[in-house]
């Protein structure tokens, strides 16, 4: 394994290099591993529509950034108090979306802290009942990325009022909500440690017999590129929305999936999917696939035959699709 420091907070940047690791530098056929961390920073999943995620004044008032993941899954608050760790593999053989590779070493270094951690049953680390981690991946050609984040002292009022909108009175509830269902690692160890002394504590296990890569000039200038852009830009965080008269959703066990159709005399002529879902795949693709195809349920099956869904979605099916696109 290859481990890559990054020292920057930039969430613009940090995923950037992810990328620019994945699809640009050769550094053979070892895994890369990062373990970074951010500015207070709203990331939204690929496929999530940003204006329905985001309370867009507590985020303007308090300067917190608004990027977009490369990977699929929910919106997510982090700051200096959590951690984000990346996986990157070039030849990564296995079809789908899997998670517990990737979350298995997370698991076992906590556990070597007596912190009982546990993957659950989609994509979350838990202790007890209560996530510390999501973790979401994306696969281009025969590369993959897993990345995940760590609450190990996370600001978790401000969580809340990032992700949701709402009034005061909400919020406070909001605020009881979470603390039920999340736990920074910070109130379960043993020892009162800092961010920086947590991230030494798990480096130290999940490094053994690693090489470590320092990023050259021209590694920096090729990774601001594609940050300056890709990951700063407007039409990527927020992208355009166009009308659509048809909006049907579900949620599955592998997440909540949104169609929004445009639909003229009976034939569909737009379409953009969008949820917390995981996809191994183009989502352009299943979208270009329904246009010009009729809003009848049988039309509908026959395109989703052909689209090979149980490869494509994580724990959603074709029956399950065609259920949510109509009755």
């Amino acid at each position: 394994m290859i481990y890559i420091n990054s020292n920057s907070t930039s969430p613009y940047f940090n995923f950037a290099l992810e990328e620019y690791l994945m699809t640009e530098k050769d550094l053979g056929d070892d895994e890369i591993f990062l373990f970074w961390r951010t500015n207070p920073t709203v990331m939204i999943g690929r496929y999530q529509n940003t204006y329905c995620e985001i309370n867009e004044k507590y985020i303007k008032e308090n300067n917190i950034n608004v990027v977009r993941r490369n990977s699929g899954g929910g919106t997510i608050y982090t700051d200096v108090g959590a951690w984000q760790f990346t996986f990157i593999e070039k030849n990564h053989k296995e079809n789908g979306i899997s998670f517990g590779k990737f979350t298995e070493p997370i698991v076992q270094a906590l556990r070597q802290e007596k912190i009982d951690a546990h993957f659950n049953s989609r994509n979350d680390l838990l202790i007890g009942n209560k996530k510390f981690s999501g973790n979401a991946q994306y696969r281009k050609d025969d590369a993959m990325l897993h990345h995940g984040s760590i609450l190990f002292n996370t600001d978790i009022k401000a969580m809340v009022e990032s992700i949701t909108v709402a009034e005061d009175k909400i919020i406070a509830k909001g605020i009881k909500s979470v603390r039920e269902r999340v736990i920074n690692i910070s109130e379960v160890m043993d020892k009162n440690i800092t961010s920086e002394d947590f991230r030494d504590i798990m480096l130290k296990s999940l490094l053994k017999d690693s090489k470590v890569y320092t990023l050259t000039d021209e590694d920096i200038e090729a990774t601001n590129k594609i940050k300056e852009e890709k990951f700063e830009s407007w039409d990527w965080n927020y992208g355009k929305n166009p009308v659509f008269n048809i909006n049907r959703w579900k949620r599955f066990d592998g997440g909540r999936v949104d169609f929004k159709l445009d639909i003229k005399k009976g034939i569909i002529k737009g379409c953009v999917i969008e949820g917390d879902f995981f996809l191994s795949g183009d989502i352009s693709m299943v979208e270009k696939s329904f246009i010009n195809c009729k809003y009848v349920k049988d039309d509908i099956s026959k395109i989703l035959d052909t689209l090979y869904i149980d490869k494509f979605f994580y724990k959603i099916t074709k029956d399950d699709l065609l259920e949510c696109i109509i009755d």
